[in-house]
């Protein structure tokens, strides 16, 4: 038995889905890998683990209603009409709407919840997710094959529990769907090492290091391709330590993608598995609260030789496991070698070629050293579940008829987001006032690509990485939009409006509303409800006062998660 404590988290169903016939990403990579763990006898080694599903409203408390709302609809029939011709949510070819998209997202967000919650109890060192470290994705949209944002979710979890903690990306992509959740805050310090040029996600620039009270705690290490493992532990051992003598963090989450592996089909950096795992190691050695998530690698056979290696890191027996590799279920996979390895090719590293790595260090360690003391954060105990949980309410009791209390607190709500009408706008403005002319110098000579990115008028495939506009919603769908806000019960503003203004976001609207003076509820006239809504309405008078999200639970249509996967762990 290692003598650190390893959890090791792993849902047998995670290997059935598929984006695709001809899609990079293959999700049956983790299945391999655990294939092989299990052959080289890690399990019971190991505390394993079949994590609970995340339920919708744990992927709200980093997405938004609506954006999680559709993962759970969403098909190959209806992704046209619900990302609105192609225009929110899923955005170009790099993630098509698969089936079980929101399953598949549930599985990699809960096995991540879990560890996180797992190692802030004390009861393990290290935890492992191989089905997490989706890096890309964003608040309100899918990228880079990315639909849920795993690790914001369980960093969050985390933060309950201690002060600071230090995210580290070692993917051939940036990080940027992390780096951009934390970018404004100083208790998430993001330490992302990738590929940087005409290159996905376009982000990541050496001047990208925060802003407001999280300016200077991300740092970013743009790389050429063919780095080499000399040249990656040149620059990865000496920052990493300047972060943590400066940063002191509470706990680590290391997010090991293996398309920086040579030879990855959309990778361009040449790690060994061994200069990859030993990134591991170096962070394993600093006796830190440890979570390792998976994240890309697109060659299989070489994703589950780097995650099986690390696992044995993990455990600290890395030198003990025989690099033949033994019989399982997938050995014809390895072939021709049949050996756990990945070598290097002969790609030219270019950043010792032009003398680049050298700058990118020097100015890092620069900027670090500029850094003020580790951040103080005050701490208080936080309830293990929710205000309602606590309460009984949820379930028959969310169907009562609402009394004075409750239309109150509606009213109250909807007063609280018509007020934040023009918040975002004011906040951004604001933000660039207080920017001093050094920062604005350096903004202004930022290459085109990050420009283009952040402007939301163009995305970056990761599949060709070259750049496309994002369709404009034609003026004919605009009424569509309302039409089936309405009919799917999301309810939400999404920035289409009426005569080019902007429709806010409302989390309650609805088609019902409280009438002050005849104290009873209405059916609010907007165009384009239909009759049978109409009267569904009229029989809900008086008892509910119906919220798109109830409306949603009542259709059925939100995701029940399975018991058995929430015994498994309890177990």
């Amino acid at each position: 038995m290692s003598k650190r404590r390893v959890a090791y988290y792993y849902d047998p169903d995670v290997g059935a889905y598929s984006y695709g016939v001809s899609h990079a990403m293959k999700p049956q990579r983790m299945r391999i890998t655990h294939e092989l763990v299990s052959a080289y006898d890690m399990l019971p080694k190991m505390h394993v683990l079949r994590p609970k599903r995340a339920t919708a409203e744990m992927m709200t408390r980093f997405h938004t209603d609506e954006y999680v709302e559709f993962l759970s609809k969403v098909t190959h029939d209806n992704a046209r009409r619900l990302t609105y011709q192609g225009t929110r949510f899923l955005v170009g070819e790099d993630n098509p709407p698969f089936e079980g998209v929101f399953e598949f997202s549930s599985i990699s967000a809960g096995g991540s919840i879990a560890a996180a919650k797992r190692l802030m109890e004390g009861e393990a060192d290290i935890a492992i997710n191989w089905a997490g470290g989706l890096h890309h994705a964003k608040k309100r949209e899918a990228s880079g094959f990315c639909y849920i944002n795993d690790i914001v979710l369980g960093i969050l979890e985390m933060l309950r529990y201690v002060p600071r903690v230090l995210y580290i990306d070692i993917d051939c992509h940036h990080g940027d769907g992390v780096e951009e959740a934390f970018y404004t805050t100083d208790r998430v310090m993001t330490f992302s090492l990738h590929k940087y040029g005409e290159f996905f996600p376009g982000t990541g620039q050496l001047s990208d290091f925060g802003r407001g009270k999280g300016k200077g705690y991300a740092v970013n290490i743009p790389l050429k391709d063919g780095i080499n493992d000399e040249s990656y532990k040149s620059i990865f051992e000496p920052v990493l330590d300047m972060i943590l003598d400066v940063y002191r963090p509470s706990a680590i989450v290391l997010q090991c993608g293996a398309d920086s592996l040579s030879g990855d089909k959309l990778g361009g950096l040449n790690l060994t598995m061994h200069g990859h795992a030993r990134c591991v190691k170096y962070v394993r050695s600093k006796n830190i609260p440890l979570m390792l998530l998976g994240g890309g690698g697109y060659t299989v056979k070489n994703v589950a030789r780097a995650w099986t290696y690390e696992t044995a890191c993990a455990l600290g027996i890395e030198d003990n496991i025989d690099l033949n590799l033994p019989w399982n279920e997938c050995f014809e996979w390895f072939g021709p070698r049949y050996r756990l390895e990945v070598l290097e090719s002969n790609l030219e590293d270019m950043n010792i070629k032009e003398g680049s790595l050298d700058g990118v260090r020097r100015t890092a360690l620069q900027m670090l050293a500029t850094l003020k003391p580790a951040p103080s954060v005050q701490m208080q105990d936080v309830p293990r579940e929710s205000v309602g949980a606590h309460l009984g309410l949820g379930g028959v009791h969310a169907y009562k008829p609402v009394d004075e209390l409750d239309r109150s607190l509606a009213q109250r709500a909807r007063y609280v987001y018509d007020g934040q009408k023009d918040s975002d706008e004011t906040d951004s403005e604001g933000e660039e006032d207080v920017e001093s002319e050094a920062e604005l110098a350096t903004r202004r000579g930022r290459g085109r690509s990050s420009r283009r990115i952040r402007s939301g008028k163009q995305r970056m495939s990761i599949l060709t990485s070259k750049y496309f506009d994002v369709p404009r919603l034609p003026p004919e769908f605009e009424r569509e939009i309302e039409m089936d806000e309405l009919e799917d019960g999301c309810g939400h503003g999404h920035g289409h409006g009426h005569a080019g203004k902007a429709l806010k976001r409302r989390f309650f609207q609805s088609v019902a509303e409280w009438d002050p003076v005849s104290r009873h509820v209405l059916e609010r006239q907007r165009a384009g409800v239909g009759v049978g809504m109409a009267e569904s309405l009229r029989e809900l008078q008086g008892r509910y006062l119906i919220t798109p999200r109830e409306q949603a639970s009542e259709d059925g249509d939100v995701m029940e998660v399975d018991q058995d996967v929430y015994d498994d762990e309890d177990e």
